[in-house]
């Protein structure tokens, strides 16, 4: 089955994460906003009246007859269906709750450039951004980055769930990928304090396809259009 992902052309964002997965899996896909006409396509399938369940907002999946939306859910189900997460009930409620967890912070990354309102500019919202920017750095980096290096101590590692590469390593990856885009200073001085983590992204990075993939045009480059954004002032 070819699968056809709709996420917006420019960025990233939440979309990255399952490009990763169907990269890994070595899986048919499209990125149909990336090709002409691709974005009103997108669009017109978020208006459509036809569908049963309409997606809310990108990014979606479309598989068959089916439309996925939700990065977590799509992951969820892209997990099953490609070994990149386990069959038992149990291992996989605990890789889809992992990766809620990174939802989580992923939002939290979001608010430190847009504290106040999605609709503002950065520019309009700076003074409250410096000040978010420095909680999560002293406080919010460190809790969820020491969550998932204990996950990884706990299980014996190299990965979150042993020696089994899921799909939420893939997302780890690509938090710590962002995170030193857009706050180098902060994680050249804690990624010491986070070994396991440091060591999980780098083995990812190695993996065949992943490292295909990060070579390839189909990896768009770190902008300040994405959720990862470089503003110096709120990297102090």
């Amino acid at each position: 089955m070819r699968y056809e992902l709709y996420y917006w052309p420019e960025i990233q964002g939440r979309g990255e994460y399952v490009r990763l997965a169907l990269e890994e899996a070595g899986a048919d896909y499209v990125d149909v906003a990336r090709r002409g006409g691709g974005t009103d396509e997108m669009m017109a399938l978020m208006d459509s009246t036809r569908l049963d369940h309409r997606p809310f907002a990108p990014p979606f999946l479309r598989a068959g007859k089916m439309v996925i939306a939700q990065t977590a859910n799509i992951l969820l189900y892209l997990g099953g269906r490609h070994d990149l997460a386990p069959k038992p009930e149990a291992g996989r409620l605990w890789v889809h709750q992992l990766q809620l967890t990174i939802a989580d912070f992923v939002v939290e990354i979001h608010d430190t450039h847009h504290p106040i309102a999605s609709g503002y500019y950065y520019e309009d919202q700076k003074k409250e951004a410096k000040r978010r920017a420095e909680d999560f750095r002293q406080r919010r980096t460190p809790k969820y980055l020491g969550y998932f290096d204990d996950v990884i101590r706990k299980s014996r590692g190299p990965f979150l769930l042993g020696r089994r590469l899921s799909y939420p390593d893939l997302s780890l990856f690509q938090l710590v990928e962002g995170l030193r885009y857009a706050f180098p200073q902060m994680m050249r001085r804690f990624e010491k304090k986070v070994p396991r983590v440091v060591e999980a992204h780098a083995r990812v990075a190695k993996r065949p396809r992943i490292a295909a993939y990060l070579a390839s045009d189909r990896r768009i480059p770190f902008n300040e259009m994405g959720i990862f954004r470089h503003y110096k002032e709120l990297d102090a």
